[in-house]
């Protein structure tokens, strides 16, 4: 079982932040960790052991606890602890439903705004993905991933709405860290997302349309292979 110090031990938490800020970064903190499965589902949380590793006080670790059970991440059981969820494959499917919703939306707004500039953004992002494949670390595929999708938000100013989707997604981004590079292939991926760059590029909404619906819905290929093969991890 991953410990507490572990998975602290594991990341690059960077500078302290200000102290108005500290709960958001013990937040990012223990949610990268989360998804990237170094607290994996069924371990224990321990706030003393995350805030002495963290060189932080409780109270900002109690915070960040409380929004990742908010997110769907852990549970908090009274007089018995806190623990990370099992990865509710109802509640990936239903991520999935909501995000697409919204980002075929963001991406028929994009359609009608994009510009030069941001065609070459668009086209960067794509490039840097094929440098992540080349050099095999998958972690930067997934943050440039990210990047991409909330360029396209960004393009259609819908920023807000990229902030909502990032908290609907979290179920969602434990299942596309485990499948990377098995279950989904980076070289799928950055094809599609060349495809749905392309088509904005070209201001034609039914094609961007079209090229997000068979990105997001890749994850459904992935999901039952994926809970077959670590079904500890996995509840219906």
């Amino acid at each position: 079982m991953t410990t507490n110090s572990d998975f602290v031990a594991a990341l690059d938490i960077g500078a302290q932040p200000r102290p108005s800020t500290m709960g958001s970064h013990v937040f990012d903190v223990l949610r990268q960790a989360i998804i990237q499965l170094k607290l994996k589902p069924g371990n224990a949380v321990s706030e003393t052991e995350i805030a002495k590793q963290l060189g932080v006080s409780r109270q900002p670790v109690r915070e960040a606890i409380i929004k990742l059970a908010d997110a769907g991440l852990v549970e908090v059981r009274p007089q018995r602890g806190t623990y990370v969820l099992l990865i509710s494959e109802r509640e990936v499917k239903t991520a999935r439903f909501l995000r697409e919703a919204i980002e075929v939306a963001i991406a028929r707004k994009a359609c009608e705004t994009v510009g030069p500039k941001e065609a070459s953004d668009l086209r960067a992002c794509i490039a840097r993905q094929k440098m992540a494949e080349d050099s095999g670390v998958y972690t930067e595929f997934l943050r440039l991933d990210e990047q991409f999708h909330q360029t396209i938000a960004r393009i259609a100013d819908c920023e807000s709405a990229w902030k909502v989707l990032e908290g609907l997604k979290a179920q969602m981004d434990r299942v596309r860290f485990l499948s990377i590079p098995m279950a989904t292939p980076v070289p799928t991926l950055i094809r599609q997302h060349g495809e749905i760059a392309e088509a904005i590029i070209a201001g034609n909404p039914d094609r961007a349309e079209d090229a997000i619906r068979v990105h997001l819905r890749e994850i459904l290929k992935s999901l039952p292979k994926l809970s077959a093969e670590h079904p500890d991890l996995f509840v219906e």
